[in-house]
This record gives structure tokens, sequence and C-alpha cells, in this order.
């Protein structure tokens, strides 16, 4: 049989109260336990000496037969001089999720594509003025050419007209 070491939740809505455990580890997290070994009050101040009690002898039974607490009661243990906890350092912790970096990586992309079209425009626009003249006089040649085009069709729709 597993053992932990853990808080049950006790207490009204929004006025949370936490007894500390020896509970086998399939059971829930308020259900049967095996030996209640001390309380957690939350709400009173840090400083207090009722914030956290604990009966340190039936503590190290269990930690003896081979309970293992959780991280947040062997951080109580480490601070009543019972238990060394190794210190954890996640430096994943403050990047943002795979979705959000994903998302991020493809703005970057979309703005340094951006950016490459602007800098060809204006490559193209500065190699190729006189290039520029030739193709502004085709679209003036078309546009005579439409208005001729326009006129002979509405003289052709006016007669059927009459």
């Amino acid at each position: 049989m597993a053992l932990k070491l853990r808080l049950a939740r006790g207490g009204a809505k929004k006025r949370p109260y936490y007894r500390v455990v020896v509970a086998d580890i399939r059971s829930p997290r308020d259900g049967r336990f095996i030996e209640r070994v001390g309380t957690f009050n939350p709400l009173l101040p840090k400083d207090h000496a009722e914030r956290f009690t604990l009966n340190e002898e039936r503590v190290k039974h269990w930690l003896g037969v081979g309970a293992k607490p959780t991280d947040r009661v062997a951080r109580f243990l480490d601070a009543a001089g019972i238990l060394t906890r190794d210190a954890r350092n996640n430096p994943q912790k403050a990047l943002p999720g795979k979705k959000r970096q994903e998302r991020e990586e493809e703005e970057r992309q979309a703005a340094v594509d951006a950016k490459q079209a602007e800098a060809d425009a204006a490559a193209a626009v500065k190699e190729a003025p006189a290039e520029e003249a030739p193709a502004e006089e085709a679209p003036a040649e078309e546009a005579a050419e439409a208005p001729a085009e326009a006129t002979d069709g509405d003289a052709e729709a006016t007669p059927a007209e009459s």
C-alpha cells in the first residue's frame, strides 16, 4: 500500500482549512485517511503559531514507514526541519504556451515577408524608372481604344431603340 502525507481540505466555501493526513494514494483528497498528523490554516498570518501545527513524532514515523509527502507538505516539513526539500527550478515556466509561440512565429514570419515585399517593390521602382514609361504608354493606348469601342456600342444601341 502506497502512502502519502497530504492536505485534506475542510472548512466552508472561501474559508479553507486543511488537515495534514496520512492516506492511501488511491483514496480521494478529502476522503478516507489513516491518521491526521497536523493542520494548516492559510487564513492566519504567516508568523502565527497555529497557522501550521504538526505532530512531529507521528510524521517521522510515517516517513520512516515509507510515506511520501506531497510538494506542499514537503515545504512545510522543510520549514519545520523534519525533511530537506530540494529547490526546484523550472526555466520554462515563464515561456508562453505552444499555440501562442506558433502564433507569434507566424506573425514574425508575416512581418518579415511584408518587409521583404516592400524592399522588393522599392528595389523594382529604383531599378526600372526607364521601364515604367513604356508601361504607362500601354494603358493610355488601351484607354484610347476603349472609349472608341464604347461609343460604337452606344451608336448601335441607339438606332435599335428607335
